[in-house]
């Protein structure tokens, strides 16, 4: 069973979705003290100085979400062709660096480098070469597969925002950004020792003077012959396009659910941080959920992105609209059970279906739209700051993720009956 022969390569990219958990969050967690360290005077937060603090850190948050769009398309390109291994271990050598460079630069700029780096790395690197390798060694439930990287994600942002609270207290933030180096490091390690699926069918291919039917190549006519009719180009599209409307949720749901506590709903800072331990507990809870479904009762991934998409719309008007800390609790929840618990993931699968290719160049287009996401949301919170304050930035960029969640709700209904089309059979 692959999943056995191949399991170092599942444990090595689980273990680099746990540290990308904490670099998902480490400048949005960690922002006034990064800021101060910057050189901005954050002593009063009603001041232009504070505000402009936290404009920098969003800006270095933008840039990270840009190294992701620029990148991953590519990346996914260059997987495809020498392989998962070297991937990997270019994303968590250069992890060690932005890392390293977060820990000692006092310069706003150069950690704007860092998290472009940061994002290359994760998006380029990792994302290209990850998602294929999990779906390659666990082929008989490839969702599941997919669905486990959230589940490692979601733990480490579970714990991560208490750290943060903990040693900022304790006067020791800096520690915030020593554990992620070190966790790289032992990405690194992983990504060297690990035996990797395509890797291993690249070489053997290799060996046979390329005689033999390549078994990616046959995997993707399987995959075609099923449909009874081709997708359209907007089918494609959409699936493509779901990724930016789930990233733009939950993107800004991790990045700025602790500010929204605290300038909307005026809680303490560890409570704020508890708001964000909720919304990934509750997508940890999915992961499980989901996962179970999938691989066990076979459930269609399309029928899961309906479900993620209509009950992500009910949990961010809960979050608008009751202002009532209790239901806001339950709302976030809801809000990491359906909209972070894989739901990412998920779509791609949804992708794979549709438009059955290589997995390395489908993650890449995936992931460019989801890249878009990741730049766009930081740099509109950081306009929004400068102009109306944080407490009403963050109030109109809830409004906009609830706009983006219908969009997802109508288009996984559109592409519900074009899959009654294409494969003959309900997705639901």
């Amino acid at each position: 069973m692959k999943a056995k022969k191949y399991l170092w390569s599942i444990i090595c990219v689980y273990f680099c979705y746990l540290t990308h958990g904490i670099q998902a969050i480490i400048l949005s967690q960690n922002n006034v003290n990064f800021a101060k360290q910057w050189g901005f005077n954050m002593s009063d937060p009603q001041s232009a100085a504070y505000a402009a603090g936290l404009a920098a850190v969003s800006t270095a948050v933008a840039w990270t979400g840009f190294g992701k769009f620029i990148s991953v398309w590519i990346g996914g390109e260059i997987s495809d062709r020498v392989g998962r291994k070297k991937l990997m271990i270019g994303g968590a050598a250069l992890y060690i660096i932005c890392f390293l460079g977060f820990l000692f630069t006092k310069s706003a700029l150069v950690a704007s480098v860092c998290g472009f780096a940061s994002g290359v790395a994760t998006s380029g690197f990792w994302d290209a070469s990850g998602y294929p390798a999990v779906q390659e060694a666990y082929p008989a439930a490839p969702g599941s597969a997919l669905v486990g990287i959230k589940f490692f994600v979601s733990l480490s942002g579970m714990v991560y925002p208490l750290l943060v609270v903990h040693n900022a207290n304790s006067g020791n933030w800096k520690l915030n950004v020593m554990i992620p180096v070190v966790m790289s490091i032992i990405c690194l390690v992983l990504a060297i020792i690990a035996p990797f699926v395509y890797d291993d069918q690249k070489k053997a291919s290799e060996g046979n003077d390329g005689k033999s039917k390549n078994a990616v190549q046959a995997e993707i006519d399987a995959a075609k012959a099923a449909m009874l009719t081709k997708p359209s180009k907007f089918v494609v599209f959409l699936v493509m396009f779901y990724a930016f409307l789930c990233m733009a949720i939950m993107y800004g749901a991790q990045q700025y659910t602790k500010a929204f506590g605290l300038s909307v709903c005026g809680l303490s800072e560890m409570q704020a941080a508890g708001m964000t331990s909720i919304y990934t507990i509750g997508s940890i809870c999915a992961v499980l959920f989901w996962a179970f479904m999938m691989a066990k009762l076979k459930w269609s991934p399309l029928k899961v992105v309906l479900i993620d998409s209509i009950c992500t719309a009910v949990a961010l008007a809960g979050v608008l609209f009751i202002h009532q800390v209790a239901i806001i609790y339950i709302a976030i929840a809801m809000l990491g059970f359906f909209a972070a618990g894989g739901a990412l993931q998920t779509g791609l699968a949804v992708v794979q279906l549709f438009n059955p290719g290589p997995k390395g160049r489908n993650t890449g287009i995936y992931y460019t739209f989801m890249g878009a996401a990741s730049y766009l949301i930081p740099v509109v919170a950081a306009q929004l700051t400068k102009a109306s304050g944080e407490a009403n930035a963050v109030y109109s960029l809830m409004i906009m993720l609830l706009v983006f969640a219908i969009l997802a709700i109508l288009s996984s209904l559109y592409l519900v009956a074009q899959h009654k089309k294409i494969f003959g059979k309900s997705a639901l």
